[in-house]
């Protein structure tokens, strides 16, 4: 009897050990299943961060910055200004009207001197005006052409270099300035004569009147380096220091220079150093 109750206590005793046993598996696979660990403590995690906080867009377009332009190097542009054209001798021209400076050459052409200046400009790259004489159109037709083909402006002093031409009837003025205009077209027989100029710079007003109603401007000058003026004793070498020096020290931006290239060698020479220096500090122009 005794021993039966013992049989069945064990027996009793390794049921609820099996069965402890069987829950912990159970347990144990149900947690595997979910994956997580039933003892643990449920793991903390951060919330994620919230997203960025946008301004609903503008019913504008976008303007676009458009792209920085490269500055190493600035764009340069000749720039005409306009000035007061001033007024010399019975309304004649003594400036441009501009800030270009006018180089002016009277009394020729001259077969010595001329071409050599004609080639002094070419290599400068300076276009001038000359103060043609008829006699010295009517004689040297070539150096005309030549003038006129390099694009320097033709200017119309006279048949003969009348010093006392504004003294005569109007009728004489005329016929001189047709005369010498006459002598530049049979040379070049398109020519285009815009300017005047009075021998001397005697200009009146039948002079003035009479060019004007022959569509000629009549110009003076504002810088005179009086290169025709020899005083005795004076060297070449001076007289061609003086006419620098002068052009230099009064030349300004609408200046018009008196120069001749007629029998003037040291004039010539002098503008050897003057081209140059002028071109670096001046836009030079024709008329």
């Amino acid at each position: 009897m005794r021993l039966s109750h013992t049989r069945k206590a064990l027996t009793i005793s390794a049921l609820l050990i099996m069965t402890g046993l069987l829950g912990q598996a159970a347990a144990a696979q149900t947690a595997s299943a979910l994956g997580t660990e039933p003892s643990a403590p449920a793991p903390v995690t951060t919330p994620p961060p919230s997203a960025p906080t946008t301004t609903p867009p503008s019913s504008a377009p976008a303007t676009k910055t458009p792209p920085a332009k490269p500055t190493s190097k600035p764009i340069e542009k000749a720039i005409v200004q306009k000035r007061k054209i001033r007024t010399g001798p019975a309304g004649s021209h003594l400036t441009t009207g501009t800030d270009g400076v006018a180089l002016t050459f009277d009394d020729g052409p001259d077969p010595d001197y001329t071409p050599v200046l004609l080639r002094m400009l070419a290599k400068e790259k300076i276009k001038a005006t000359f103060c043609v004489v008829g006699t010295q159109a009517r004689r040297h037709p070539d150096l005309v052409r030549a003038i006129a083909k390099a694009g320097h402006t033709l200017c119309n002093h006279t048949w003969n270099h009348d010093l006392k031409l504004g003294k005569k009837p109007v009728a004489k003025i005329k016929s001189d300035l047709e005369r010498t205009n006459a002598a530049i077209r049979a040379a070049v027989p398109d020519a285009k004569i815009p300017y005047f100029r009075a021998p001397g710079g005697h200009f009146n007003q039948p002079v003035v009147v009479t060019a004007k109603k022959m569509g000629m401007t009549s110009i003076y000058w504002k810088v005179d380096p009086r290169d025709w003026e020899h005083p005795k004793g004076e060297s070449p070498g001076q007289h061609r220091k003086k006419i620098i020096k002068i052009v230099q020290r009064h030349t300004r931006p609408g200046s018009i220079v008196l120069s001749h290239d007629y029998a003037q060698p040291d004039t010539i020479a002098a503008y050897r150093t003057l081209l140059p220096w002028l071109r670096q500090r001046f836009r030079l122009v024709a008329l």
